[in-house]
């Protein structure tokens, strides 16, 4: 089986350097996303609002999302950089950021893990030749010991409070633009927070809160539907599987399956980390779907949780049920068309041949044809950033 799900970035340029860094860190969660479903499946299930609710069972989402989901990410994160002993550093040092702080620490687990596991790299680097031999275990594990442990008390002490303050900017930032009546500019902000998986703290801390006033007075809020709408989530997850790359399709039906009906929005932030660009698509979908519930008059009586299209309805006051549909699925459909076009409607994704390289050219219907394709494969190249052939870019 493979151990890592996210195309090869080759070239230079910025393109290359974007894609290369949303590659890094897609590949720190897709490895993962059997963790994110088995938390989302016990989120849906048995918390008080889930299909079964159950005290008890519902104990484990809170140290699942907090503490088992940040340690997964930095481990992988250390491993992609160092191997098993960044691996291990990058997870010792996460539950400095797990420990010093409340929110869930995913962006945080993505900083530490890898970095300490870079610094591990290069102690290492300085001790090889500098170790006599019969004290190589030693070294190693003291080396080990001292980084992991020093980067936990940095995690603690200082990555920590940075990340729970660029969410409470993020969160303040939101509400300048709900007080000043710019309901789908917020799409700008609230779309790439949720990337960053800052969604629970952009929800939960900030339109929450405001929601709650709101619907006291009027009813309903149509603050609840800001960052709750699955539309965006399932309009680029619908475009993956229809023209991304060939290698990820198959992944995208049971993710969208998760991310409408289970409400895990999480699921899908992968895939938008592995090709950068199409945050403008989920960032046009969430406008949209804004813009939609306003004219309509859409609104919520209490936050959709988890964000599925069960609880968003479950939710919705009566006699608001074509509002909130017709905001899903304008933002579905929007997200879904700008996501093609930046995908390039899969021309880049050219399905491999039985035969391999070598049978594929000898049976190359025509001469124009062969020579077109080469054309092609310039100009992609002169863009500055080429993939693989199994993951090319349109």
């Amino acid at each position: 089986m493979a151990d890592t799900y996210t195309p090869p970035v080759t070239g230079t340029g910025v393109k290359a350097t974007i894609q290369r860094i949303g590659g890094h860190l897609a590949g720190m969660i897709m490895p993962n996303i059997g963790a994110f479903i088995a938390w989302g499946l016990i989120t849906a299930l048995f918390i008080p609002t889930g299909w079964l609710p159950n005290e008890t069972l519902a104990k484990m989402v809170g140290p699942i999302i907090s503490t088992l989901l940040p340690i997964l990410i930095a481990y992988t994160g250390g491993r992609m950089v160092h191997g098993q002993r960044g691996a291990v550093v990058g997870a010792v040092a996460v539950m400095g950021v797990v420990v010093g702080t409340d929110a869930p620490m995913f962006l945080g687990a993505m900083i530490i893990g890898p970095l300490t596991a870079l610094i591990l790299k290069y102690v290492d680097k300085f001790t090889e030749e500098r170790t006599k031999a019969g004290f190589e275990m030693l070294v190693d594990n003291f080396s080990a010991g001292i980084v992991g442990g020093a980067m936990a008390v940095v995690g603690m002490l200082g990555i920590g409070p940075i990340v729970e303050a660029v969410t409470t900017a993020a969160g303040n930032a939101v509400s300048w633009l709900i007080t000043n009546n710019l309901l789908p500019v917020a799409s700008v902000l609230i779309e790439p927070a949720k990337v960053l998986f800052l969604n629970n703290a952009i929800n939960h801390g900030v339109l929450g809160p405001l929601g709650v006033a709101e619907a006291a007075e009027q009813g309903k809020s149509i603050l609840f539907m800001l960052e709750s709408n699955p539309g965006p989530g399932l309009g680029l997850l619908v475009a993956y599987l229809l023209f991304g790359p060939r290698e990820l399709r198959p992944s995208t039906p049971a993710a969208m399956i998760i991310h409408f009906f289970g409400g895990i929005h999480e699921i899908y932030f992968p895939y938008v980390l592995m090709k950068p660009r199409l945050i403008l698509a989920v960032i046009a979908g969430g406008a949209a779907g804004v813009f939609t519930f306003m004219i309509t008059g859409a609104g919520l009586v209490a936050t959709p949780s988890p964000g599925s299209i069960f609880a968003y309805l479950a939710v919705t006051p009566k006699g608001g049920w074509l509002g909130s549909a017709l905001g899903i699925l304008v933002a579905t459909a929007v997200s879904f068309a700008v996501a093609a076009v930046l995908l390039g409607f899969g021309r880049g994704e050219k399905k491999e041949e039985p035969g391999g390289p070598d049978e594929t050219a000898a049976t190359s219907p025509s001469p124009e044809l062969a020579a077109g394709s080469a054309t092609g494969s310039a100009a992609g190249t002169a863009n500055g950033a080429t993939t693989e052939p199994a993951a090319k870019e349109a």
